[in-house]
């Protein structure tokens, strides 16, 4: 397995991973996929990396600006995916790993992730990286006619202390 920019290319396999994760109803809010205009628009050029193996996207990250004001420049939302059949085999890791290092070569100072409580994986995940729980926010939004609650975490780089 090797970790590759992720481009336009890859696009139509980002996409279906992240319908994936829509229709678990454990990794988003969302409801449908964004076009990949949308969802170029919206993060960063940097920090975008996919899993590749035997030519084929197992999974995909990017960090998103949380504002765009300038006093947040160096804060960025996470977003790992991994496809449910590779799930468990530390693809999230390896790309997490790749995205903190490119984050902070880049001047992001803190990454942030709000995840549903009952998405062990991904928390999990989160907290083996560095992050830690700083706040729940109590139903936050409904899904499906459900009140949900997230979990914020963050993590500081050592690099901009």
């Amino acid at each position: 397995m090797k970790i590759e920019k992720l481009t336009r290319n890859n696009w139509r396999e980002v996409a279906k991973i992240y319908q994936d994760g829509i229709d678990t109803k454990d990794a988003t809010f969302r409801t449908e996929t964004p076009t990949w205009k949308d969802w170029n628009e919206t993060h960063h050029l940097h920090s975008r990396f996919v899993a590749m193996e035997n030519e084929e996207v197992l999974g995909w990250c990017a960090i998103s600006p949380v504002s765009k004001r300038e006093a947040y420049i160096g804060v960025a939302e996470v977003s790992v995916y991994v496809a449910v059949k590779y799930l468990g085999r530390g693809i999230g890791g390896k790309m997490m790993h790749a995205l903190i290092k490119s984050s902070e070569e880049n001047g992001i100072w803190t990454l942030y992730a709000s995840l549903f409580p009952e998405n062990i994986g991904s928390v999990n995940l989160h907290v083996k990286n560095g992050f830690r729980e700083i706040g729940i926010r109590e139903k936050i939004a409904k899904q499906d006619g459900i009140w949900r609650d997230t979990v914020l975490y963050e993590r500081r780089s050592k690099k901009y202390q």
